[in-house]
């Protein structure tokens, strides 16, 4: 299966290089970006050995449409997107935390929540509540910007601003775009039939120092989503909801005895199961976006996007 696993492009006017978890990102002279969506897989923060056909089109495609919903209420870096697999955008300064807003106890909260916490990242969370409940209000609940192969850690507010991560006007800003955005992703799931459970933004600032949304926006790697149909009486029966999002990645590998805890090691993934994490990708494709997934010609695809980027930054 060919995969997009890395890439070591040299395009005109390159100043650098970032090799995230899942995306490459070449800053190019002029205030541009090229951000490369690979098919590698991250979960627990660590990233694993095969990558997943298809998936970074699919993040990079469902990005960009979101960032087109959105670009009415909160700006962003995105400029073109000239492949499947590449965003070109405005250079920012990435602030160095990651906006998480959960509406529901799911996950990493429902975790906190098991174990006996009822404060996450400074944010109380009320007693009594069942996991994949909805808290009464979606909470903010930040993370520090983890460098490649680190955990991202929780972090409350006020830690961010006593050690001058944020500025606090430009943390107001973000506090108030995080909730625009979630209000609407929670609206455009809704006309899917989905629920957006939680989702993490990441934000920048440009040289002009206007605040933008960067990075992806509303993915299934970025965010939890649930069926709305059935939710209610799954949640009365106390069953497990449906969901859309890696989550199933992250069962996998818990159910295999990894969770990215030192000394453990990541378990064997078969091309079965390789391929059925790509066909569970299309899925969520084509419900988060309402529309068919095309797959785009994998043969040579180093090359495709090599192409496609120098005809763009040619023109």
């Amino acid at each position: 299966m060919n995969t997009l696993m890395s890439t070591d492009f040299n395009f005109p006017g390159q100043k650098s290089v970032y090799k995230g978890k899942v995306r490459e990102v070449y800053t190019l002279e002029n205030d541009v970006l090229v951000m490369v969506a690979t098919d590698r897989l991250s979960a627990f923060d660590v990233v694993m050995p095969k990558g997943i056909p298809y998936k970074g089109q699919i993040l990079n495609q469902i990005a960009t449409k979101m960032m087109k919903d959105t670009e009415d209420i909160v700006p962003n870096w995105l400029l073109a997107t000239p492949d499947p697999n590449v965003a070109v955008g405005k250079a920012c300064e990435p602030f160095k935390v990651e906006m998480v807003i959960r509406g529901y106890l799911s996950g990493h909260a429902a975790r906190e929540y098991k174990a006996g916490k009822r404060m996450l990242c400074g944010v109380p969370m009320p007693e009594g509540m069942k996991e994949n409940d909805k808290f009464p209000e979606p909470i903010i609940t930040p993370a520090t910007k983890a460098e490649k192969g680190d955990h991202d850690e929780d972090i409350s507010k006020e830690d961010i601003l006593k050690r001058g991560i944020v500025a606090p006007a430009d943390y107001e800003v973000l506090e108030k775009y995080t909730r625009a955005l979630f209000q609407r992703g929670t609206e455009i799931a809704a006309k899917r039939g989905l629920i957006l459970v939680d989702t993490k933004y990441e934000f920048g600032k440009t040289k002009d120092g206007e605040i933008v949304l960067i990075d992806e926006i509303h993915t299934p790697d970025s965010s939890r989503y649930f069926y709305a149909d059935g939710y209610a009486e799954r949640q009365e029966r106390g069953e497990a909801q449906k969901q859309l999002s890696k989550e199933f990645v992250r069962q996998w590998l818990i159910s295999n005895g990894f969770q990215g805890l030192e000394g453990q090691t990541v378990p064997e993934m078969s091309d079965d199961y390789i391929t059925s994490v790509s066909n569970r990708y299309i899925e969520l494709y084509e419900n988060i976006t309402g529309e068919s997934f095309e797959k785009s010609d994998i043969s040579q695809l180093q090359e495709r996007i090599y192409k496609n980027i120098m005809a763009y930054l040619s023109k």
